[in-house]
């Protein structure tokens, strides 16, 4: 047997760590005057995105900020949160988007709870910081971005901290920049939801974050110079990683603060835009566009889309639009997509209907994580891929988490068995091909007998008056918990409950038909996915 120890030490000729910071350096060298960023009126080349990054990690660094600090961010999608995503990991230091939708006092826990020392804030979001900065033991650096496009009344907005612009004046673009010492160093700091207690703090790594970033050129089909729409909140899971991804491909940033149809439609004809990525209510919005605002465009979008399971007639309308959809699954905790719909070229053969269903499976592992199954979470086995049996969605790999902030019990928990537990149900197909069925805490149980409320939300989504359903537990004293479904409907279009009752009887076994139909706007994350725990609260008080 041949020595393959001997003489073939690792060492720094043949091993590097993994991180997708030297994805901007090779841009800004090879591609120094290609187009990255897009914003109103700036427009900006890679080599002068290269040299703000570096002007910040530099600034940074002068303040005393360096390996395993937390920088916290509070912006929308303009050019300075992209730069933060290098500028920060750059000094050494670790990123912490703060979602912009948070109260006060979630916002004041988590500058405690990640020990934020400098805390980079937009005009726009500085009533609700200043209220959490009252609240937190934390007294961070402020930092304040004065961006042109927020709007007007939050101009005069201050809390007294240094400009944004002063602070990258500081800065040396020449400046030697800190590479991690290892690809398990921390890179950013990610917080969940936090439906129920406090929000968890999710770290990533270097390896993570670099080969997620690969993993989404490949998935999403990205070729060279694409033109990417910040549709999906970069403070959300890192922006899937899609920072680093687009750049990797020299592409670019064409930034949006906020999501409206018309500047969707506008942006994708005028910025030539290949890419985007969203929730189904994203989708939504794209289609409910008055058509006096939408544009003609000349090329075919690609959207990615994840959350929960896209309805099959909103894939469908989707398609007919003229957009490629890819439909993606994953978790803060696996740094966002990490599961694809692989689509088949044979099945553009299939019918509509079976196109919609097969396009509304979650699908097969990234190439960058190792393995994928449903389990059942008590004995840990798997469970038959017959497309029926239950159980809970597992996954293990280089892009998984490296654990919870400060949550040793959670962590464990989160990795018992040697796979991470995503507390979602699903079923396995013989092809492998894995479909969300619900999260274990939206299963609806209903006289002994489990009713998806996905299955339900699908069936209501077919009548042509429904924009948006959200379907959750309501109390019933004789069966336990019925279905109760809350329901956005189109614009000038009307419909009863009665009517979408008898609808939903057409399509569906007769427990699981809702019992209660409530007509409302669904209250959303800001990443458009449905606060299904506001709804069940509502539902319990009805």
């Amino acid at each position: 047997m041949a020595d393959y120890e001997t003489g073939l030490a690792r060492n720094a000729a043949n091993h590097q760590p993994l991180t997708p910071l030297l994805f901007m350096e090779r841009v800004a060298q090879v591609y120094p005057q290609a187009l990255a960023v897009v914003h109103g009126a700036v427009r900006r080349n890679y080599r002068d995105l290269r040299d703000r990054c570096v002007r910040l990690a530099s600034a940074l660094a002068r303040h005393g900020i360096g390996r395993g600090d937390t920088v916290a961010a509070v912006l929308p999608n303009i050019p300075e949160m992209l730069e933060c995503h290098y500028g920060v990991p750059m000094a050494g230091a670790v990123l912490n988007t703060i979602n912009t939708r948070l109260d006060a006092a979630t916002v004041a826990y988590i500058l405690d709870h990640g020990e934020a020392k400098v805390l980079i804030v937009d005009k726009e979001f500085m009533p609700v910081v200043r209220l959490a900065l009252l609240q937190a033991k934390a007294k961070p650096l402020i930092i304040e971005v004065d961006d042109p496009m927020a709007p007007a009344a939050a101009q005069a907005e201050t809390l007294g901290g240094m400009g944004y612009e002063a602070l990258l004046a500081e800065g040396d673009p020449a400046f030697a920049w800190t590479m991690p010492q290892d690809e398990w160093d921390a890179i950013t700091l990610n917080y969940t939801s936090g439906t129920t207690g406090k929000p968890k703090g999710v770290v990533y790594h270097h390896r993570g974050a670099y080969l997620l970033a690969v993993g989404n050129v490949l998935s999403a089909e990205m070729g060279k110079h694409p033109s990417y729409l910040w549709t999906l909140p970069m403070f959300h899971c890192n922006g899937w990683c899609f920072p680093w991804t687009v750049t990797a491909q020299a592409g670019v940033h064409v930034c949006l603060r906020a999501v409206r149809g018309p500047d969707m439609w506008r942006l994708m004809a005028d910025e030539a835009v290949t890419n985007m990525c969203g929730a189904p209510i994203v989708m939504a919005t794209l289609l409910n566009t008055p058509e006096a605002e939408k544009r003609d465009l000349p090329h075919q979008v690609k959207f990615i889309v994840a959350g929960a399971p896209p309805p099959e007639a909103v894939l469908a309308a989707m398609q007919a639009a003229g957009f490629a959809i890819c439909h993606v699954y994953g978790l803060t905790e696996v740094y966002g997509p990490s599961v694809v719909n692989e689509w088949h070229a044979e099945w553009d053969a299939k019918p509509a209907h079976e196109r919609a269903a097969l396009m509304a499976r979650q699908g097969v592992r990234y190439i960058a994580l190792e393995g994928l199954d449903v389990k059942d979470p008590m004995t840990m086995e798997s469970m038959p891929a017959d497309g029926a049996s239950l159980g809970e969605v597992m996954m293990r790999g280089n892009v998984v988490m490296k654990g919870y902030l400060k949550d040793d019990a959670a962590t464990a928990a989160a990795f018992k068995g040697g796979w991470f537990h995503t507390g979602d149900l699903a079923v396995k197909y013989p092809d492998g091909y894995i479909q969300l069925k619900d999260r274990s805490k939206d299963i609806i149980i209903s006289g002994g007998e489990n009713i998806s409320s996905i299955e339900v939300e699908d069936a209501l989504y077919k009548h042509p008056a429904v924009a948006v359903v959200a379907v959750v537990a309501r109390p019933d004293e004789k069966w336990g918990e019925t279905p109760c479904a809350f329901v956005e409907l189109k614009p000038g279009v009307q419909a009863t409950p009665e009517e979408l009752i008898a609808f939903a009887k057409q399509h569906l076994a007769g427990f699981k038909v809702p019992r209660h139909i409530v007509f409302a706007e669904l209250p959303k994350t800001s990443t458009g996915k449905i606060q299904k725990h506001v709804l069940r609260s509502q539902a319990k008080e009805a």
